[in-house]
């Protein structure tokens, strides 16, 4: 609950900047060049790893418990505070609003770091697949509301009350990590967290490029999602709809289905599977924009089923992939340079859909999307085989990560 609660919150922000900020820019006639810059707000996710060795080190000092409270404090204050200044900024008055939510995403990059060196510590690796169905569903059902409810509140009464609200719902997610007793180990930590470490796994630095690779192949195509709709004929009310109760129950059923499966079957066979329904869902999307006049009734499964349903199976498998490669003793450096890389190939994705969509319509922004998914499937698979396994004293198996963990 605690940690699920984090991750509903950033995805909360996540939700309202990617998804429902673009809709409500198209809503009030801004061109895609514009749009597609609302992407730079990923550049705190992408250079996160900057901070994060001494963001690590101030969260896990040599001697005595972990700080990872305060950090998750001053953060979720800084986001609640602004988001409550972009609702009086108003979306209209475009770089005001895009600076303040780059400060926001700064705020909620720097708790992700502590949230991910958080899970990591704390679960074991049994539970790894579990961990990550609440990490992925939480994220989903924060992505509804940010995109999916926010939305609703901007059509129903305005974008002030609609950002307010939320910055009040940001405060109410934090409060089930306070109520988790602080830990008061006196542990000795004789491993000092840097970048340089992690870069010396081999295994680390072939993550880095799954991490490139399975982003790229997921997201590059969704960006220019809600633009599609809107300019289709779905008015914000309706995409709110969408992205809210539909993004709930297929995200988190499908981040429920793909924990199970994880755990059954292990990360790979179900990364693969996804990248297979994805390639269909956006080679279908792309279709429908080249013969236009495809009503929105029958676009919304299909952009239901790609957003929400495929990408929660798919980064359920990839974030428990994540887990797997990061070190224990500095969790919160490896799981944020994996995402980093996530997050910078979905920035360049959002930048370069914009510009397709704007000057070759969104066909081909789609079918491009799909056809370098396909190209990318046998790469994927190939980077997600499982590591080379350390033999214990009794014969059994473990992943690196989990030899350490074990130790």
């Amino acid at each position: 609950m605690a940690i699920g609660g984090l991750y509903v919150g950033q995805s909360v922000i996540s939700g309202i900047t990617f998804s429902a900020l673009p809709s409500v820019l198209r809503d009030r006639g801004l061109s895609l060049d514009y749009i597609g810059l609302t992407y730079l707000a990923v550049l705190p996710w992408v250079l996160k790893f900057l901070w994060a060795p001494a963001l690590e080190r101030f969260r896990l000092p040599q001697t005595g418990p972990s700080r990872s409270r305060p950090i998750v404090v001053t953060g979720g204050l800084i986001s609640a505070f602004g988001l409550i200044l972009a609702g009086w900024v108003g979306p209209t008055d475009f770089w005001p609003i895009l600076a303040a939510f780059m400060v926001i995403a700064f705020a909620a990059a720097t708790v992700d770091i502590a949230c991910d060196g958080h899970a990591v510590e704390s679960l074991r690796q049994e539970h790894q697949g579990w961990g990550n169905a609440a990490q992925v569903g939480g994220a989903y059902l924060g992505a509804a509301i940010g995109s999916g409810l926010f939305l609703l509140l901007v059509a129903q009464v305005d974008w002030t009350w609609a950002t307010t609200a939320m910055a009040l719902l940001l405060c109410l997610l934090g409060v089930p990590f306070l109520l988790v007793p602080a830990s008061k180990s006196n542990a000795v930590r004789l491993h000092r967290p840097s970048i340089r470490q992690a870069l010396g796994r081999a295994e680390m630095r072939k993550g880095l490029v799954l991490a490139a690779f399975y982003a790229a192949s997921q997201k590059w195509g969704l960006a220019m999602l809600g633009p599609f709709l809107v300019d289709a004929g779905l008015d914000l009310a309706s995409l709110g709809m969408l992205n809210g109760a539909g993004g709930v129950i297929v995200g988190f059923a499908c981040a429920l289905l793909g924990g199970a499966c994880v755990r059954a079957w292990g990360s790979r066979p179900i990364m693969i599977l996804a990248l297979v329904l994805q390639t269909a869902a956006l080679a279908g999307l792309g279709l429908a924009a080249w013969t236009g006049g495809t009503a929105p009734s029958l676009l919304v499964p299909l952009a239901l089923a790609s957003s929400s349903g495929i990408m929660a199976l798919g980064f359920v498998a990839l974030y428990a992939k994540f887990m797997e490669l990061s070190d224990p003793r500095q969790a919160g450096i490896d799981f944020t340079l994996l995402q980093c890389t996530d997050a910078l190939v979905s920035m360049i994705g959002g930048l370069g859909s914009g510009w397709i969509a704007q000057h070759f319509g969104y066909g081909a922004c789609f079918g491009t999307a799909a056809a370098f998914t396909a190209l990318a499937l046998p790469i994927v698979a190939l980077l997600c085989r499982r590591s080379p396994s350390l033999v214990t004293g009794t014969g059994k198996t473990l992943s690196p990560s989990a030899a350490v963990q074990q130790a």
